[in-house]
This record gives C-alpha cells, structure tokens and sequence, in this order.
C-alpha cells in the first residue's frame, strides 16, 4: 500500500520521467523550400510597393544551404538575382546586402540590411511553407529612412515537369 509520501514521489518521479522524454525527442525536422516557384499577385499584398508583373523565384535548398534565384519583371524591367545564405544564422554577403538566415521553429527567418546612399535600408523576412508544401508565403518588413512598409508574397509551388523524376533535395 502506498503511503502519501510516496504517492508524491511517484507523482515526482512521472513529472521527472516526462520532461526526460520531451528533451529526448528529435527536433522536427526544417521544412524543404526547394522548387520552382511563380508569385501569386492576387493574393499577394505590395501596399504602396510597385507591383512586378511577373515573379518566378527558383530555390535550392538541403539544410543549411540556401540559394535562390529570381527573375522579375515590372514597370522598371527585367532582372534576375542570385542569392545565398545557410540557415545556422552565420553571416551571408550577396552583393551589397549582408545578412543571415535562421530558423524560428517552422518559419525561416531572413534578415538583411545595405547601405544605399549614405542611408541603412533593412528588412526582415518570415517565410512560411504551408502543410501541403505548395504554398509559400513571404512576409517582409521593410525599413527606410522616410517609414517603414510590409510586403506579402504568395508564392505557388510550379507542377514539375512532366516525366521529371522530382527530389525532395537538391
């Protein structure tokens, strides 16, 4: 028969025993943004941002590389951009833009800054893969000497090519 102090110590020993297990557990794994990917500007949000009329972005990625690739096209013309980072949060340099990536649970978070002009210009991205992997969504906050904005993209995930053997990792 158990006496009260047992039952505390047992009740000690359970609570000990479960936080044990929950430390154990394997983090859960990042989720995979590779593929080929096409803005959705009907549900995208660009405020007073000007909108590109074609946005097709291209990414690489087998944690903690990350690369990407971006053709845009607006009002201002055509360009592509390549860029690079890890997701352990260690210093990246593309261009005139330094930054770093990291993970926050199950979003990946993209921080960047350059000088442009003798001004700071930053901003902070959030990208969030949807539970079926065919939605990506990028919030950016952007800060400029004359305010601050955000920025919503909708990215839908490109059907692979048809006989295309297709990889969860590049």
């Amino acid at each position: 028969m158990l006496t009260e102090p047992s039952v505390g110590k047992l009740s000690s020993m359970t609570r000990a025993l479960f936080i044990a297990t929950l430390v154990a557990l394997p983090l859960a794994a990042a989720p995979n943004l590779s593929g080929s990917w096409m803005l959705n500007l009907a549900k995208s949000q660009y405020g007073q941002f000007p909108t590109p009329e074609v946005m097709m972005r291209t990414i690489q990625h087998k944690d903690p590389a990350l690369s990407m690739s971006t053709y845009q096209k607006g009002a201002q013309g055509e360009v592509t951009t390549e860029l690079k980072y890890t997701t352990d949060g260690k210093p990246a340099v593309n261009g005139e833009n330094k930054g770093s990536a990291h993970w926050d649970n199950d979003k990946l978070v993209i921080e960047t800054s350059r000088d442009y002009q003798g001004t700071k210009l930053t901003q902070r991205e959030e990208w969030t893969l949807s539970a079926d992997g065919k939605t990506l969504t990028i919030a950016t906050h952007v800060k400029l000497p004359n305010g601050e904005f955000d920025v919503k993209q909708v990215f839908e995930k490109a059907p692979a090519p048809s006989g295309a053997t297709a990889r969860a990792n590049f």
